[in-house]
């Protein structure tokens, strides 16, 4: 599983011409999942992110969390964080998570994160999806299961 979190003075996302979901300041996270990743992965990077503590406090030093800053979550899933591009120019998703079972582990995701985040939005699993985002730093990390477990 992979998480591509974007520290952010706020952020949106559009699709079918509707916005699904609009923050303030917290973190726009990017969201793959591999064929190999399950609930148990899922908890332990959810419980890493809402726990880094990327935000600046009173000396300017990054060491508060998001819930020490009120912080929200805008969440998207993106399969293409799976993308091999070893072979030729065309990239490959075989290492991406079947869609179902990815959905599955998405709305599970969405769901552990609003028992620990007052705001949490999130965009449609699969559409074509506009995301607009005013990083803040810039400020990314990229968190990898297979580095941090």
């Amino acid at each position: 599983m992979k998480f591509v979190i974007q520290r952010v003075a706020h952020a949106n996302v559009v699709a079918h011409a509707n916005e699904l979901g609009k923050i303030g300041k917290g973190f726009m996270v990017l969201i793959g999942i591999s064929k190999d990743d399950d609930r148990s992965t899922a908890d332990k990077m959810v419980d890493k992110m809402i726990k880094l503590r990327i935000f600046e406090d009173e000396n300017g030093k990054t060491n508060l969390s998001l819930d020490d800053v009120g912080g929200e979550l805008l969440i998207i899933s993106q399969f293409t964080l799976y993308a091999n591009c070893k072979k030729g120019n065309r990239p490959s998703f075989i290492d991406a998570g079947a869609p179902d079972e990815a959905n599955a582990l998405y709305e599970y995701i969405i769901e552990k994160c609003k028992e620990r985040v007052n705001v949490v939005e999130r965009g449609e699993f699969g559409a074509d999806m506009k995301v607009s985002l005013l990083n803040d730093g810039p400020f990314t990390i990229l968190l990898d299961s297979a580095e941090i477990m």
